[in-house]
């Protein structure tokens, strides 16, 4: 089968406006968010903030991301105007970032020590009040009425006296939030029992149970929510813990370093203990100073190996767990461990620029974007709070002035199955009650109303899946910029692979020379005679797929070939080599290694001009000389025979040409990476169409193509850089999502145009900007892990959803007494307090579930 790979026609690129001064953005720590509603005063407050564009706030790290317009706004002001507000905030600026993040962790866990003291408490007072149900007459001090009501009151003096207050402020503010629907539960079972205990005229039952019962529940939930949630950001954390604190400071001046010292002297008590090295924090390192590594160390920062050799677990930053060979001259990490044995090392990136510290910033963004699907749960949240008030006092007066006479029978104790724990009234015993007040019955299904409702769930349905999904992703080196990305990812339809570099290993070997020479300026003469000259020297029209002669290929010479053909191929690699050294290219750095390795010296050449997708020309002893592909050579007016190129069917050919003369032709060959084919089958199984991208000529595309077995119409060949955008914006007209894979370099504008762009990292630079997934093993299946990560979380994400919204659809209803009338069925305060509860930690947890998919 004959491949006939698509070709792009050239197009004259439209004319892009350079954007001034980009946003600036601002991240704040932000305290004090019990649920999504506070998640949404936040941001009102923040946009109310003139210069702020626009504010995303996660609930589930805490965090706070601003854009704004450059200079225009006070982070510290910001922060101050927030804590006023009720929300303690602290913005990410400064050098003292390090201590501000320890900072950070600290409070959340003293936050967690404070809600484990008050669970306890509100536990002790739960086992109080259940024993004088269970004891009954043998415990009369643990049955009586005004023992149950001290229970209630240390209640709400101890473990629920900080959820009142809160909810209380909020309300105050204008921002009422999950706290605030407890709060006026709680107090107004308490106000109603109290009532009735000090009014027993009225007939009432007092329920001094519930407000005990509803803030264990209450705290219990909360603390398990929050345990829940560091354990999804422990990936996060660990990241953050592999950036080191020290670093060992050597002399570059002194002539040899001992490598053999492996620590400091026990009774060392100063820092300075060697002339050769001080220990200083890893923070203060300054690119090009050199430092030394001892085994079992993490390196503090990036850079390149100077003296020693050693290995190198790199499994925190790329997953893979095989520790990787480093000599001089090899590129380390920062966060890295040493492995084996004692290094010198020279930085090359520090503080914010190392690998492992844009991983952090990455990640941390990644955590703070959100999915566009939860927009409806943040426009309902925004409103959730004021929505369940209007709807509990909704449900008291349906009660009240109608359903209580609608069906009297409801008000009969052995017609409803109370799902509570009993009631109380003035004795010493706890009886069952066979009837109640309908102000009574009205009020506690109003209670339950507001305290069965869960604006956390809707709050913590997106951030906790993300905070999952990106914790699995940095540990297997799979970097994901955020929410919005993942939902892209779930859309897409169609892969598409750059070609040189991606699919295949980007590591060209010369593989054919086709000296010409003929009726060309450069003189020969002096290095071989005329008779051999015109031998080699035959005209184009004379060379073919079947030529046979020494000079065609690498793999022919030998000790017995002809010297006239060496010094052709010698000074066509010569001049090939000379123009090819301003050009930064696989194929530039295939042409000057060889020439390395014939021991060739390179001509003098200046004036360097590169032509992305065509090729470089450089001015080689004073003659302009081009090198480049055949449509290179036709804008120059050189003549290339089309027998010429089909002797190089399936390579790459570069072309040499000066005066309007061509030179020769060297042939390249690439090969496929070693997973291409399985990860090309993998996305097919997915229902992925796949397809192929590359400025290469399409019969070296036709040959990749055959080898991943790709059709023609899944091969886009002969497309210059700035014509791969254009591509992609074709394939997206006729409706499909697309993911690009590149190098995140040469293949910029096609990433920025891509639904999806998917970068593999090359080398330590982990910024690919135009990247919305970065791949830290720069291997081929991270395509297809990656894609199954978004997939698998972004379903996460709708199953939180739906989850959220399906529990207060429902669970609003039953406790407004939707049951009560044909099933008898009364949820009590303290039952609604506990599904309240359970709600957003089943939504954590069914979160962390995606790690059972991603287990390694």
């Amino acid at each position: 089968m004959q491949f006939l790979p698509k070709t792009i026609p050239e197009i004259q690129s439209e004319i892009i406006p350079v954007k001034e001064s980009p946003p600036e953005l601002v991240t704040f720590d932000v305290g004090g968010m019990k649920c999504a509603g506070c998640a949404k005063a936040v941001e009102r407050q923040l946009m109310q903030y003139s210069g702020v564009i626009s504010a995303c706030v996660n609930l589930a790290v805490e965090v706070a991301t601003v854009e704004c317009q450059p200079g225009t706004v006070d982070a510290e002001a910001l922060a101050k105007k927030l804590t006023d507000n009720g929300f303690p905030s602290q913005s990410r600026l400064g050098e003292n970032q390090r201590e501000a993040e320890a900072a950070t962790i600290e409070r959340r866990q003293q936050e967690i020590r404070q809600q484990i003291n008050q669970l306890t408490i509100a536990l002790i007072l739960i086992i109080l009040s259940g024993l004088g149900h269970v004891l009954g007459t043998k415990a009369p001090i643990l049955s009586n009425i005004w023992f149950h009501w001290g229970l209630a009151t240390l209640a709400l003096l101890l473990p629920g006296r900080p959820i009142i207050v809160d909810g209380c402020r909020s309300l105050w503010r204008n921002a009422p939030n999950m706290n605030t629907l407890v709060a006026l539960g709680a107090v107004t079972a308490y106000t109603a029992s109290n009532a009735a205990l000090l009014f027993p005229r009225m007939g009432w039952e007092c329920f001094f149970d519930e407000p005990v019962m509803l803030l264990g529940f209450i705290l219990l939930g909360k603390t398990l929510e929050q345990q829940a949630r560091r354990r999804a950001a422990s990936a996060l954390q660990a990241l953050i813990a592999l950036q080191p604190a020290k670093a060992r400071l050597v002399d570059f001046k002194l002539p040899s370093l001992d490598l053999r010292s492996q620590e400091l002297p026990l009774n060392s008590t100063s820092e300075v203990y060697d002339p050769q090295y001080i220990e200083i924090p890893a923070d203060r390192v300054r690119v090009g100073e050199w430092l030394q590594v001892l085994p079992g160390e993490k390196i503090p920062v990036d850079g390149e190996i100077c003296e020693g050799k050693t290995t190198i677990d790199e499994s925190m930053l790329t997953g893979e767990s095989m520790p990787v060979l480093k000599q001089p001259g090899d590129t380390v990490a920062a966060g890295t461990i040493n492995k084996s044995g004692a290094v010198v090392m020279r930085a090359t990136r520090t503080g914010k620029e190392t690998t492992v510290a844009q991983m952090v910033a990455l990640v941390q963004a990644a955590q703070t974007r959100k999915a566009p699907i939860q927009n409806l749960a943040d426009t309902v949240a925004g409103y959730f709070v004021y929505g369940v008030m209007a709807i509990s006092v909704l449900t008291f007066l349906f009660w009240y002035f109608a359903g209580t006479h609608i069906w009297p029978s409801v008000l009969v104790g052995q017609g409803a199955m109370d799902m509570g724990h009993g009631a109380m009234n003035m004795g010493n015993q706890l009886p069952i009650i066979h009837y109640q007040s309908p102000l009574l019955l009205s009020l506690k299904l109003a209670i339950a109303v507001l305290v069965i409702a869960c604006p956390c769930a809707l709050g913590l349905a997106t951030p906790t899946a993300i905070l999952v999904g990106s914790g699995i992703g940095a540990e297997r080196g799979l970097l994901i910029r955020g929410g919005d990305v993942l939902e892209r990812v779930h859309q897409l339809d169609t892969v598409v692979f750059d070609k040189t570099g991606t699919l295949t290993t980007g590591n060209l070997t010369l593989t054919d020379y086709l000296p010409i020479f003929q009726n060309s300026e450069w003189d020969l003469n002096s290095d071989i005679n005329v008779g051999n000259k015109q031998d080699v020297g035959s005209t184009i029209e004379g060379v073919s797929g079947n030529r046979q002669d020494a000079c065609s290929t690498i793999d022919g010479v030998s000790g017995n070939r002809q010297d006239a053909c060496s010094t052709i191929d010698s000074k066509l690699l010569q001049i090939a080599a000379a123009v090819e050294r301003g050009a930064s290219h696989p194929i530039a750095a295939a042409i000057l290694l060889e020439a390395q390795q014939q021991g060739l010296p390179l001509l003098a050449a200046e004036d360097f001009c590169t032509e992305p997708g065509f090729g470089v020309s450089a001015l080689v002893e004073g003659r302009r000389v081009f090198a480049g592909n055949a449509e290179w050579m036709k804008e120059q007016g050189v003549a290339v025979a089309t027998e010429l190129s089909g002797s190089l069917q399936g390579k790459t050919a570069v072309y040499v040409a000066s005066g309007g003369v061509l030179l020769g032709v060297i042939g390249l060959k690439d090969t496929l990476r070693p997973d291409a084919k399985a990860a090309v089958e993998r996305l097919r199984g997915m229902g992925l169409r796949v397809m192929m991208l590359t400025g290469d000529t399409a019969s070296a595309a036709a040959v990749t193509a055959q080898q991943l077995d790709l059709t023609p119409a899944d091969v886009l060949a002969e497309v210059r850089p700035d014509g791969k955008a254009r591509a992609i914006a074709a394939l997206q007209a006729q409706g499909c999502k697309v993911a690009v894979v590149g190098d995140g370099i040469n293949d910029a504008p096609a990433l920025a145009q891509a639904d999806v762009g998917i970068g593999l990292h090359c080398g330590t630079d982990v910024a690919v900007e135009t990247a919305q997934i970065v791949l830290m093993r720069n291997a081929l299946m991270d395509v297809v892990e990656s894609i199954e990560l978004g997939r698998a979380t972004f379903n996460k994400i709708r199953q939180n959803l739906f989850w959220a919204f399906g529990y207060n659809t429902l669970g609003i209803p039953v406790a407004a007494g939707i049951l009560l009338p044909a099933t008898g069925i009364l949820l009590s305060p303290a039952a609604a307090g506990a599904f309240m509860a359970f709600s957003s930690v089943s939504v954590v947890t069914n979160s962390l579930f995606l790690r059972r998919g991603f287990r390694a």
